[in-house]
């Protein structure tokens, strides 16, 4: 099993926790010594002041020669003018011959000697009595005071730690909060949904990844919508050769057909089962997601042969809806078009027409040439459009929300199709109405 990665959550705080370790650790090297050397500097100062002091006075006090000792912790040494110079007192054994020499030839002694009370910064002085003064400060007392002052940076730097790791926490959860619900947004997105309301960016990286989210939301709605316009399209499409499969089937079973019809209606029935193999080719490139839409292919169309087809097709429906047919196919007879989806066009338009047209009344297929157009006007006898309609004709269900409680209408899909097809070929289509009813019009390019 794959072992799971680190949030990113957990590893900007460990990164940041590891950054503010490293500061506070080199921040205490260089403190501690620091701290040490100005400690130990300024203990020095204050021996030596103290020494000034006692140098500068008209007499030793009494204490001091009776070698008891300052608040401050400083042990002093009297030695007696020359010639014979007897040291007295707790500091007696720091003051050397090198302490002599020095307070002989200048006056002032500074440094740091050995003696009876460890090591000790040792400063002298030469009164104006003509004694010495020699003040000691052993370094144990440093010690124990640069001991404390270290505890006392290291306690502040454990706090800061403290703080810094508190702040770190806190800023990794404000800095991947957006992540999360972006991630989370993601995965509604991967279970179907669409529309998923995203996060406000804290960032401008997040700002872009939000909205690189919010784009593959929408290109997602977009192609679901269009497959699934799609399969209703190809799935409206599929009943016209049905239709017409099923009538000559019919007929064949009822004895209508007589032998000498029986080539034309088995050439019918190939035609029909042909187009319904070119939908299911259309279903199969969707399913590949190579397409998610019909597939457009022009070139030089027998505009004669194509109407004839349609009439062969629809001719036994109109029959049977006692409704007339007829198809005119012009005097010219080639245009640049695709003829499967021609085919779905018009017989979306002579559906419809069909379906709308009482009984007893008749539907024209006519053909004409104009203005460089091959023009195809399928026209009918039933109640027509009311004016407003005609803009909206072709909009996706517009007609079948209107009139679907008053006339007999279809899946509201036929005509955004054939307007949708008849673009994509390069034509137009239009709707109008006549002195008898409703007209629609495909223009198509003739070369």
């Amino acid at each position: 099993m794959a072992r799971q990665p680190a949030s990113l959550r957990r590893r900007v705080t460990l990164v940041m926790l590891a950054i503010v370790a490293i500061a506070v650790l080199v921040t205490g090297a260089v403190t501690v010594p620091l701290i040490r050397t100005s400690t130990t500097q300024g203990e020095r100062d204050r021996l030596a002041e103290e020494a000034d002091l006692l140098a500068v006075a008209d007499h030793v006090p009494a204490r001091i020669a009776a070698g008891s000792t300052f608040v401050s912790g400083s042990r002093f040494a009297v030695v007696e003018a020359p010639p014979n110079g007897r040291a007295a007192g707790p500091a007696a054994s720091y003051v050397t011959a090198g302490v002599r020499a020095a307070l002989h030839a200048r006056g002032t002694y500074s440094g740091t000697l050995p003696g009876s009370l460890g090591r000790a910064l040792v400063e002298g002085r030469a009164t104006a009595s003509g004694s010495w003064i020699v003040s000691v400060l052993p370094l144990a007392e440093v010690d124990n005071a640069l001991n404390k002052a270290t505890r006392r940076v290291l306690l502040g730097l454990l706090v800061g730690l403290l703080v810094a790791g508190v702040a770190a926490l806190s800023l990794a959860r404000w800095l991947t909060r957006p992540l999360a619900e972006t991630a989370h947004a993601a995965r509604r997105l991967a279970a179907g949904e669409r529309g998923v309301a995203l996060p406000a960016p804290a960032s401008q990286e997040a700002a872009e990844l939000t909205a690189a989210l919010s784009a593959l939301d929408g290109a997602l709605a977009t192609s679901e919508e269009r497959q699934r316009e799609f399969l209703l399209a190809v799935s409206h499409e599929m009943r016209t050769p049905l239709s017409a499969v099923r009538g000559y089937a019919e007929a064949l079973s009822d004895g209508m057909v007589g032998a000498d019809e029986l080539p034309q209606v088995g050439a019918t029935l190939v035609r029909e089962t042909e187009r319904l193999d070119a939908f299911l080719r259309d279903l199969l490139e969707l399913a590949r997601l190579q397409a998610d839409d019909f597939a457009v292919h022009p070139v030089q169309v027998e505009m004669g042969v194509l109407l004839d087809h349609v009439c062969t097709a629809w001719s036994a429906r109109a029959a049977s809806l006692q409704v007339s047919l007829s198809v005119d196919a012009g005097g010219v007879s080639r245009v640049v078009a695709d003829p499967q989806r021609l085919r779905q066009v018009l017989d979306g338009l002579v559906e419809n027409a069909l379906r709308a047209t009482p009984a007893g009344g008749s539907v024209s297929v006519t053909a004409r040439t104009g203005d460089g157009a091959y023009v195809v006007e399928v026209s009918d006898t039933g109640p027509g459009l009311a004016p407003e309609d005609l803009s909206v004709a072709f909009d996706r269900g517009a007609l079948h929300a209107k009139y679907r409680q008053t006339r007999p209408v279809g899946t509201g899909l036929g005509l955004s199709i054939a307007a949708r097809l008849v673009t994509r070929m390069g034509g137009a289509v239009t709707a109008s109405n006549s002195v008898s009813g409703a007209v629609f019009t495909v223009s198509l390019p003739t070369g």
